[in-house]
């Protein structure tokens, strides 16, 4: 039978990559391949290309059954997926293979999300089993049919129904060539992303003529109906389940089926009007009902225990398997694999927060328990310290309409803190201010010139200013052009540091006598794209959105890894803060009040995780900026309107 495919996708998204393929092989089999990928771009492209050589090497230049060639590509590609995920290179996958024989018998196989339907007599119905809850990111089943002429097949990596119903579905494929396009309008209006691939068979000519003539008399056909037939559905042929060579059976309604019982109203209404046959009718039609009720009540009945019985004895299992991995987690830390048991922990997790969200509701309070103790655990393996902060200072009775932005450590005991345009100097437990900085532009970021004793400010004008013995000095710089426009400014012995992220630079002044010079260029090869901070002791570390560090040495890229990390530790990450000489690294995540404490990694980069703070209160809000005294003793974080003090003895 002849068949035409389309393939297509949505636009993509960041963090998300879509691959939609269709391939021949050497027996000129039509082959689709849809993958929706949440990772990196590179990564996405890396697990793409392994796949297609997979699927080239094992299905499409191998010869033998369509669906055994299918199953043993899956098991491949189903090992590939394994590997991936394992090594957090990808987050998750959706993904469909379809092929379709010779004999025109569609095979398809689905992961996570993915679907396929199959548009039929003008009615739409999923050919790929559907599951609750949380996908599974491998191949799992295969289901095969026969494909008819005027069939069409919809392959998507996303439930089509979210956007549109089975009646839209089966009015859409009326589009011909546009179906792909009036698909991916749907579904960039519901802001969803998806590849999309559609599989339609061609009419023989003369089809519908010879169909016509070949239907038999009505009467013929209403008696050919209580006798049994044979009608074609697709079904499962093979479970590729990476740790399981189990073979299972799935099926999807067949829509003869449907179109004979849409008959059967007017064939039982025709009897009834006739009046031999009425009272006869009536007679069928009441045995009819009580025989189907009885039926629908003992299978519902039966299928409801049974499954009852099954979903106990799992989530029983799961209890019992979250209980031996935090036993597990607990050993690996005593005997030093501190990663090996963070990764047991989040496995843990997973499966208590999967008895959590079951429909059955049973083991809640088991799960809300078992969550619990992994929490505790996690935070002793991490060394996670909770504490309440002392509020050193509350800027908002000096003001009460402050919004702070940043601060800056004179020395332990003595800030300064800026909002948009005012100071607030703040000593011990006593703030002064506010103080204008400037009347017409706003504070972009400042900082401590420690050589030379000043505060020094740079604005939205894209100006500098210092405050040189309590007086407020505009600065200028040798440069024709002016001063550049950054994001973050930092001094460090006689120079001024400008980070400029949409320059992937950081431009350095030296300081004159009473000016500055022109600015040269730091960054040779560092990617300093979405940069957010920086912080300088001789070495330049560069945080970027997501939690990555660049470190500079003289303008270089230099190797720089935080060993042991917990997994996810720097997202969220805003501010970063480095202690003079080889003090520790401190990151600040300003949504979740954490400050995530390392070591500098020294000249070989290997910086090393230590700890955690959370800082825990009804009053605390927003964190905005940290700064840590010279002996590393106390820890300052602010947040818009207070600043709060944290000690820091332990971590010395």
């Amino acid at each position: 039978m002849a068949t035409s495919v389309e393939t297509g996708h949505t636009k993509s998204a960041s963090g998300i990559s879509l691959f939609s393929q269709k391939f021949k092989t050497n027996l000129k089999e039509s082959v689709v391949f849809l993958m929706q990928i949440h990772a990196e771009t590179a990564d996405a492209k890396n697990l793409m290309k392994e796949c297609e050589t997979v699927i080239k090497h094992s299905l499409l230049e191998t010869d033998g059954d369509a669906g055994d060639r299918l199953d043993g590509t899956l098991k491949e590609i189903n090992g590939l997926l394994k590997g991936f995920l394992v090594a957090k290179t990808i987050d998750d996958v959706h993904a469909i293979i379809a092929i379709q024989g010779l004999d025109d018998v569609l095979s398809v196989s689905h992961a996570g999300t993915a679907e396929g339907y199959i548009i039929r007599g003008g009615q739409a119905s999923q050919i790929t089993e559907y599951t609750r809850g949380k996908t599974t990111p491998a191949f799992i089943h295969i289901a095969s049919g026969s494909i008819e002429s005027r069939d069409v097949v919809v392959f998507s990596t996303q439930r089509l129904l979210r956007t549109v119903t089975p009646a839209q579905l089966a009015k859409l494929s009326q589009c011909g060539d546009q179906l792909i396009e009036e698909l991916t309008a749907e579904l960039e209006s519901e802001k969803e992303k998806s590849a999309l691939a559609v599989i339609r068979s061609e009419a023989r000519k003369g089809e519908v003529e010879k169909k016509v003539k070949a239907l038999p008399p009505r009467s013929s056909r209403r008696r050919r109906r209580r006798g049994p037939s044979r009608i074609p559905q697709f079904s499962g042929v093979a479970d590729v389940l990476i740790s399981s060579s189990s073979r299972v059976r799935d099926s999807v309604p067949s829509f003869e089926v449907v179109n004979r019982l849409r008959e059967l109203p007017s064939v039982l209404l025709a009897d009834m009007k006739n009046p031999k046959k009425k009272k006869k009718a009536h007679m069928l039609t009441l045995a009819g009902v009580v025989v189907v009720f009885l039926v629908v009540w003992a299978v519902v009945n039966l299928a409801t225990t049974t499954q009852d019985g099954q979903s106990r004895a799992e989530l029983e299992q799961m209890i019992e398997q979250v209980d031996t991995d935090i036993k597990t987690a607990e050993n690996r830390y005593l005997a030093g694999d501190t990663d090996s048991a963070n990764t047991i922990l989040e496995r843990a997790e997973a499966t208590a927060k999967q008895v959590m969200d079951h429909e059955s509701g049973r083991y809640r309070m088991e799960a809300l328990d078992l969550l619990d103790r992994i929490r505790l655990k996690n935070e002793d393996i991490n060394n996670i310290t909770r504490l309440s902060p002392r509020v050193v200072v509350n800027l908002s009775a000096k003001n009460s309409d402050v919004s702070a932005t940043g601060m800056i450590g004179l020395k332990d005991g003595e800030l300064i803190v800026h909002d948009k345009q005012d100071l607030y100097r703040v000593v011990l437990n006593a703030v002064d201010g506010p103080d204008r900085l400037a009347e017409e532009e706003l504070i972009v970021d400042g900082d401590f010139f420690d050589r030379m004793q000043t505060l020094l400010f740079q604005l939205s004008d894209n100006s500098v200013v210092e405050i040189i013995n309590g007086q407020t000095t505009s600065m200028k710089t040798e440069d024709p052009a002016g001063w550049i426009a950054g994001s973050a400014l930092k001094t460090y012995l006689r120079f001024l540091y400008v980070l400029s992220p949409e320059n992937n630079q950081i431009y350095k002044y030296e300081r004159l006598s009473n000016r500055y010079s022109a600015p040269s260029e730091y960054n040779i090869n560092g990617d300093l794209g979405n940069a957010l901070d920086f912080a300088i002791d001789g070495n330049v570390y560069v945080l970027k959105e997501g939690g990555e560090i660049v470190k500079l040495f003289r303008g270089e890229s230099r190797p720089f890894v935080i060993r042991h990390l917990p997994e996810g530790a720097l997202e969220g990450v805003t501010r970063i803060y480095k202690s003079p000489e080889d003090g520790n690294l401190y990151l600040l995540n300003s949504e979740g009040s954490r400050i995530i404490v390392a070591t500098d990694g020294g000249a070989t980069g290997e910086s090393a995780y230590i700890r955690q703070y959370i800082l825990e209160g009804e009053q605390i809000g927003e964190l905005k900026d940290l700064y840590v005294g010279p002996e590393q003793l106390r820890m300052y974080v602010m947040d818009d309107k207070r600043v709060y003090a944290v000690d820091l003895v332990a971590t010395r």
